[in-house]
């Protein structure tokens, strides 16, 4: 079975989350494997265009959902995007005790789980 492109959409104050995902996945005991396309640097003016093309090349977006989200133009942009490309979206909450009360309006529609590896394996699997 060929390895999922998964986009991992994430507020830069989070990007250890998404160093940890990345790692995770990496263990020999990870249950999934997925090819990480996320913006691990931020582009010159067109990196809209540059992360929309990432996005439209990927299998799914999961998105890592902290307080830090909603105040996070450049993640709530790649969220509005994947939905516009109809590329398909799942959250995974950031931390198991620090969860936001409420949620942007661009999460509106997804799915968000606990941070396990059966539910990032089983996203990816039906992608």
């Amino acid at each position: 079975m060929s390895k999922k492109r998964v986009f991992i959409s994430f507020a830069i104050e989070d990007k250890s989350l998404r160093d940890f995902l990345v790692g995770q996945a990496k263990n020999e005991n990870s249950p999934f494997e997925f090819v990480d396309m996320s913006v691990k640097k931020p582009w010159d003016s067109a990196w809209k265009t540059n992360c929309r093309k990432r996005i439209k090349g990927c299998d799914g977006v999961l998105v890592i959902v902290t307080k830090n989200t909603k105040k996070a133009d450049g993640q709530l942009w790649e969220i509005k995007c994947a939905k516009e490309e109809e590329i398909p979206l799942r959250g995974v909450w950031g931390y198991k005790d620090d969860r936001p009360t409420s949620l942007p309006k661009e999460l509106d529609g997804v799915r968000v789980v606990n941070w396990t590896w059966d539910n990032i394996e089983n996203w990816i699997n039906s992608l």
